[in-house]
């Protein structure tokens, strides 16, 4: 199950817990078997007026819930239940046509496949909008000069505009990731007990064909139930689309730390962060995600161990991968809402990034220091100089520039204004701001004409 917690009660879900009802769920089963119907009516395997009449009794309100819990109490099946109220929905006539042929799977694996596609495209509707508000920080921040960071130590500066591109760049690779697993993963199947066509020959393949056509679905080349890869390269997807998510998540947990304080979430007046400590401001979007991702990634082994299962079917894995996927859903919705509105309140803190960048009084730019050296010197002989006087400022507590201009070589060089110029992080950010604006710039083209400004949140930024 996902973990919830407050925050999964005061964010809007976009309707993804709607698609994951009873309801729908059977609702989607009348609508495989009224496809089904009307697609064997149309090859003349059974009468057109019984399709005619299970499309038109194909309605969730028809369904006598009640008497569906009672048999199924008696007959201990998931399915057999839902198809003798229906059979009881529909003329009798019509009613011996219901189910004709496929069995238990076929509907169910088809029904879930409709819904996850909806789902599917759900995810992919918030991604961009995520990315839309991502573009908008990126342009924001372009300039916002910041540490950058290996190893967890400071490296060379970049600014937070890039920062952002970076996250930006894999949440697209998971877009593309996501929109092109669709024909693979989202299918219907109509081959009977073992996917082979038994009980309908020749014709199974057209009427599979059609209910695909009836239903705006893709078909499975063979709808074997045993077939189960599609679903773990689907919750592979989502792991990683979950993953991209984590680590922005990560980055705005360990930075909105007070000794860091370069980022911070969105805060509404009132909100709580402890029943004992009233100062407490928690990042609770962000251990939502956190947590949530953790726990989806573990779904991904449990799917290979499924898939791997031996002969034609097998319970077992039909049970687990029903259980799983759901499970998977359940956290990825968690995971996204959260993402939705963190992406549109994270507040940035320029002034903070850029004292942080000036932590080591300019030693983050070493490197820079060394190219210009490179060109008299030599990269070798360049970097060998520069590290012993890095090292020296940075074992000695000695003003590095200071350092510098007791050296020889790079006395001869640079003079002081110089040498306080090349320590400037702002002046050694390479690319970052102009990546920033062009990545911003691609996000919007891909993602503008699925974008509807209805749908996306606008928070005032700090």
């Amino acid at each position: 199950m996902a973990l919830t917690d407050s925050s999964s009660r005061t964010l809007d879900d976009h309707g993804i817990s709607r698609l994951l009802s009873r309801e729908v769920k059977l609702q989607t089963w009348l609508d495989v078997e009224a496809a089904l119907a009307q697609a064997q009516a149309e090859h003349g395997v059974i009468p057109r007026e019984a399709a005619e009449n299970i499309k038109a009794n194909a309605k969730y309100e028809n369904l006598d819930l009640a008497l569906m819990d009672e048999i199924y109490r008696t007959v201990g099946h998931g399915f057999v239940p839902f198809v003798k109220v229906f059979v009881k929905a529909c003329d009798p006539e019509a009613g011996k046509y219901i189910h004709f042929g496929s069995t238990t799977q076929n509907i169910q694996q088809s029904s879930q496949s409709i819904i996850l596609k909806q789902v599917n495209r759900k995810f992919l509707e918030l991604t961009r909008q995520i990315l839309l508000n991502l573009a908008d920080l990126a342009e924001a921040q372009a300039d916002s000069v910041m540490a950058g960071r290996t190893h967890g130590k400071h490296a060379i500066p970049i600014t937070f505009g890039y920062k952002v591109a970076t996250w930006m760049s894999e949440i697209l690779m998971s877009v593309q990731r996501l929109e092109q697993l669709e024909p693979r993963v989202f299918t219907v199947m109509m081959g009977g007990a073992v996917g082979a066509f038994n009980s309908t020959g020749a014709v199974g393949l057209d009427v599979q064909r059609r209910v695909g056509e009836i239903l705006g679905m893709d078909v499975m080349q063979i709808p074997s139930r045993a077939i189960n890869s599609p679903k773990v390269e689907y919750i592979n997807a989502l792991a990683l689309l979950a993953n991209n998510f984590h680590k922005l998540a990560e980055e705005v947990f360990q930075t909105s730390i007070e000794e860091f304080g370069e980022v911070s979430e969105g805060f509404k007046k009132g909100t709580i962060g402890s029943s004992t400590m009233p100062h407490k401001i928690n990042p609770k979007l962000s251990k939502g995600i956190i947590a949530n991702a953790q726990k989806l990634y573990s779904l991904t082994t449990v799917g290979y161990f499924s898939s791997a299962r031996p002969f034609e079917a097998d319970s077992t894995s039909n049970m687990l991968f029903d259980g799983i996927l759901d499970e998977a859903v359940g956290l990825m919705r968690e995971v996204i809402v959260r993402m939705v509105e963190l992406s549109a309140t994270l507040g940035v803190n320029a002034e903070r990034l850029h004292a942080n960048a000036n932590l080591n009084h300019g030693i983050d730019n070493s490197e820079y220091i060394m190219m210009k050296l490179a060109e008299r010197l030599g990269k070798d002989q360049a970097h060998e100089l520069v590290y012993d006087l890095a090292i020296d400022a940075t074992v000695n507590h000695r003003k590095y520039s200071e350092v510098l201009l007791e050296n020889e070589v790079v006395n001869s060089a640079f003079d002081q204004a110089e040498i306080a110029e090349l320590l400037k992080p702002e002046n050694y950010i390479g690319l970052s701001a102009e990546i920033a604006r062009d990545t911003a710039r691609q996000v919007r083209a891909s993602c503008a004409p699925a974008h509807s400004p209805s749908t996306n949140p606008t928070h005032p930024r700090k």
